[in-house]
């Protein structure tokens, strides 16, 4: 029923851009919003923004604020990450989720209802 696939993701030099894109198959009008994490190797999972499907709450990671921006097309049911200014750092395994019945934006992965598989990113120096 509910599936989200995450794409866009690839190698990149440090310094450029990559945008992900999340399908959220399965979506209705009562979902109340998506996140983006990340996961690298011996590192715990990492809120990176937030965005609800309607009216305007953003919410970014202190370490992404600036250089990312999460945006949506509810028409198409599908979430966007745009990273730019990229940087080694930035490498890891990025998930979309989706929080159903939330009344706000959390950074909290345990409050997530579904998860992607993940895309790749790989940032090299």
């Amino acid at each position: 029923q509910v599936q989200l696939r995450e794409s866009g993701g690839g190698l990149v030099q440090a310094g450029g851009s990559l945008r992900l894109s999340c399908a959220a198959s399965g979506r209705t009008v009562d979902w109340y919003g998506m996140g983006w994490f990340r996961l690298a190797p011996g590192k715990e999972r990492e809120f990176v923004a937030a965005i609800a499907w309607t009216g305007g709450g953003l919410l970014y990671a202190d370490t992404v604020k600036g250089r990312f921006i999460i945006s949506r097309d509810n028409s198409k049911d599908t979430v966007y990450l745009q990273m730019s200014n990229l940087a080694p750092e930035d490498t890891a395994l990025y998930y979309c989720a989706a929080d159903l019945r939330a009344v706000s934006l959390s950074p909290n992965g345990y409050e997530y209802d579904y998860w992607g598989q993940g895309t790749q990113v790989t940032v090299s120096s």
